[in-house]
């Protein structure tokens, strides 16, 4: 019998993702299951004899974990890693399509596919690393999480209520930003401009279910910088107004491939995944990616 050690975010998702349902799933299905929440700081203590680790609860549980893993140096960071994905958005497990009921998922894990995943490395200063899985970036993305908190839009607790409500206000300071320089060089290549956005990123989705990279792959080797230049405000704006309507229409972005990215913000509007973080106005910040960091269950 398989062993899984199965991290839980009690507080994502509803009735369907509770303990007892997960556990009872995850048994039917012939595994014995170390429980452990996040609600209690055990959860790190990993079991690297395990088969391999579950991460039910959203993209920002599968963050904290990830970057358990690898500060740690924890032997348990070999470990598959299986998603249950029961956040608000899921935009990790979109973009590996681990989608639909729990016990389809979970009955996958019997004759599993594997994939490499790569995670972002970002270094302010002489700082430790930060870790991401979805992205790092500056401007309309960082200010919408603000403005979010700071209207208590992050507080609402239907998942496709919030997903709506972060689009509706996404869309109405779109409008209003004003686009900032970016100091940028990819790969050595000098891509400086005034942006409304700069994105770094390693899934196809960002945010409220976003699909900013439609050709990126978290496993590929390489980043998507996806850059929003001040004169496309308007085609954005038009863009998040089709998600709002759900009727998606086809935009194309300003997308380049990257391993190695050097940038200064002219400004202090920045995030990690879903952390903010407040820099110095062009404080100089190094991303590069560490490719094949970890393995998923697909």
């Amino acid at each position: 019998m398989k062993t899984i050690n199965l991290i839980h975010n009690p507080g994502a998702g509803d009735e369907a993702h509770s303990k007892s349902t997960l556990l009872r799933l995850i048994e039917a299905a012939g595994y014995e299951c170390r429980y452990c929440s996040t609600d209690s700081e055990s959860w790190k203590n990993i079991d690297p004899k395990a088969d391999f680790i579950v991460i039910a609860g959203g993209d920002g549980t599968i963050k904290e974990t990830i970057t358990e893993l690898l500060k740690s140096g924890n032997a348990a960071k070999r470990l598959p890693i299986a998603l249950l994905p029961c956040g608000t958005a899921n935009n990790i497990a979109t973009s590996l399509d681990i989608k639909g009921e729990m016990i389809d998922i979970i009955r996958k894990w019997s004759n599993p596919e594997t994939t490499a995943i790569d995670v972002g490395e970002v270094f302010f200063f002489e700082e430790k690393p930060h870790f991401f899985i979805e992205s790092f970036g500056y401007g309309l993305f960082p200010y919408l999480m603000k403005e979010m908190k700071k209207t208590g839009k992050n507080k609402i607790e239907d998942k496709e209520e919030k997903i709506k409500a972060a689009q509706q206000l996404m869309h109405d300071i779109s409008h209003s930003y004003k686009p900032h320089y970016c100091e940028l060089f990819i790969d050595g290549e000098d891509h400086s401009g005034e942006f409304l956005m700069a994105e770094i990123m390693n899934t196809r989705f960002i945010g409220p279910n976003l699909f900013l990279s439609p050709h990126g792959h978290p496993g590929d080797g390489t980043f998507e910088v996806v850059l929003i230049p001040g004169e496309d405000q308007k085609k954005f704006a038009a863009y998040v107004d089709s998600k709002i309507n759900n009727s998606e229409v086809a935009y194309s972005f300003v997308t380049i491939k990257a391993e190695d990215v050097k940038i200064k913000w002219k400004g202090t509007h920045v995030h990690v995944d879903d952390q903010q973080v407040t820099l110095k106005e062009n404080a100089p910040v190094h991303v590069q990616v560490q490719k094949n960091a970890l393995t998923f269950l697909i």
